[in-house]
């Protein structure tokens, strides 16, 4: 298990996503922040410096992959993993979430175990300094 809590950004425009990724990620003591929608999730990523980022794809104004896009441009924020999250499982969304910098993808209704799963493998690389 990591030693210490990490900050994890939420971002998702549907309310009970938001709510329930928040559950089960204090259920796992880390502290969590949560987003609505890309424009939210920048302001949030500036003031906040998160560890971790789970990031919808499908969003009104800014969509995930335009918001992972424009984090990765910023060097403050370009070791920041970002996992995207969708409802949709092709190989075509997992590959194009590569290409703007997502480093994996986790496909909704997602468990709490398969998000706290997520977060411990990228805790333990962002300990070890291999992110």
């Amino acid at each position: 298990m990591i030693e210490s809590n990490l900050k994890i950004l939420v971002v998702d425009d549907s309310n009970t996503i938001r709510r329930s990724a928040e559950i089960f990620l204090k259920a796992g003591h880390h502290e969590v922040l949560l987003a609505e929608d890309g424009f939210d999730a920048l302001a949030k990523v500036s003031d906040y410096h998160p560890d971790l980022i789970f990031c919808d794809i499908l969003m009104p104004r800014l969509d995930g992959y335009q918001t992972c896009a424009i984090i990765k441009r910023n060097a403050k924020f370009a070791n920041v993993p970002i996992v995207m999250l969708s409802s949709k499982d092709g190989i075509f969304d997992k590959a194009r979430g590569r290409m703007v910098g997502a480093q994996d993808y986790l496909t909704k209704p997602f468990t709490k175990d398969q998000l706290l799963q997520a977060v411990q493998q990228f805790g333990v690389a962002l300990q070890e300094g291999d992110l």
